[in-house]
């Protein structure tokens, strides 16, 4: 990617007063340099190393007058092209860095309120799984001027009636289509069923986080034709999962709830903090822009090792774990039996009508 400067800008703003920081002693010498009247407007963006590399950050200052005090005013907007590590606690670290060496004041921002409404019971692994994903939605939020509140709905239309920017449901097929037909359009999230008939129906508001049996079947015949004594189960989350930031996914879940993360415990976290990324992106709760997002251009870091979509069908694309004997043996789509970045080749891929 360009960096500021260049002229081949492609997805980014071309400004006239741009400035180009690698690091933060960069960016204390460029400051340095330029009075506060004509520091207007600069974006940063800075490649960082490993672990964090392929992440852009970009930072917008803003003042009024010399005698202005500068503050920050649109904190991040970070994009992960690939999966890197600790990405999660790592933007909130490096906006305070830049603040306490820099001497900005503390960020003061606006914040919108970001409603998501819950169906189904507070007690369960759903729950705990998208109040886990709200909770560092919210982490992120504070820098970026967005408060996300998940509420439990009592029933379908009380989840209506909340007008949420999403529902998060744990509740059988049948009320679930009720339920993205009845909802004018808000996005719905299914965290918990598993029937292809849901991903059959191709409901245009109704999205999967968690994997459809034909997924799971299909992961299956693949590690069965490598393996075909084993008895593995193919998961869509496993606590002992490691890689792709997913151990610290899974310490972050253990220490916030007492228990192991779960494959719906996954689902509920995917559903929240995807629908938090696409927020930013869209910057507000405007719920016809969020549903062309989600379909038309959603690459999130499910901690699973390559950016996660939805197909038509409303099925989150994803990895899934092959688990034998507590183990995570393998992962699907399997190396060698199939292309193991073809995600289409779990489930159905495409809708039938």
């Amino acid at each position: 990617m360009p960096r500021a400067g260049n002229k081949q800008c492609d997805d980014v703003e071309c400004t006239a007063a741009r400035a180009t920081i690698n690091t933060l002693s960069d960016y204390r010498e460029t400051r340095k340099k330029t009075s506060a009247a004509q520091w207007h407007i600069n974006e940063t963006y800075s490649h960082l190393t490993e672990p964090f590399s392929h992440t852009r950050i970009k930072l917008v200052v803003a003042s009024g007058s010399q005698d202005a005090t500068s503050r920050i005013v649109t904190i991040m907007t970070f994009r992960s092209i690939t999966p890197s590590n600790a990405l999660y606690r790592f933007s909130a670290v490096f906006l305070w860095l830049i603040i306490l060496l820099t001497g900005l004041p503390v960020p003061v921002t606006a914040e919108t309120e970001i409603r998501i409404a819950f169906l189904g019971s507070r007690d369960s692994d759903a729950y705990r799984g998208a109040a886990q994903g709200v909770a560092e939605a919210n982490a992120q939020g504070k820098f970026l001027g967005f408060r996300y509140d998940i509420v439990v709905a009592k029933d379908q239309a009380d989840a209506i009636a909340l007008d949420a920017a999403a529902i998060v449901a744990d509740v059988s097929a049948i009320r679930l289509l009720r339920l993205a037909e009845n909802a004018g359009g808000t996005p719905v999230f299914n965290v918990t069923a598993e029937d292809d008939a849901l991903r059959e129906a191709c409901q245009e508001n109704l999205y999967h986080t968690v994997p459809s049996e034909s997924m799971r079947d299909d992961a299956l015949q693949q590690w069965q034709r490598k393996r075909p004594d084993s008895a593995a189960q193919a998961r869509a989350w496993h606590e002992t999962f490691k890689k792709y930031a997913a151990a610290q996914l899974n310490n972050r879940y253990q220490e916030s709830h007492a228990r192991k993360m779960s494959d719906i415990a996954w689902s509920g976290w995917a559903a929240t903090k995807l629908l938090s990324d696409v927020v930013v992106r869209v910057g507000s709760a405007d719920r016809a822009a969020i549903n062309a997002m989600l379909i038309d251009d959603l690459a999130f870091d499910g901690q699973k090792g390559m950016p996660l979509s939805f197909r038509n069908t409303g099925q989150l694309r994803q990895p899934l774990l092959l688990v034998e004997a507590s183990k995570i043996v393998a992962e699907a789509p399997v190396r060698g039996i199939v292309d193991a970045s073809n995600l289409d080749s779990l489930g159905l891929a495409d809708c039938l009508k």
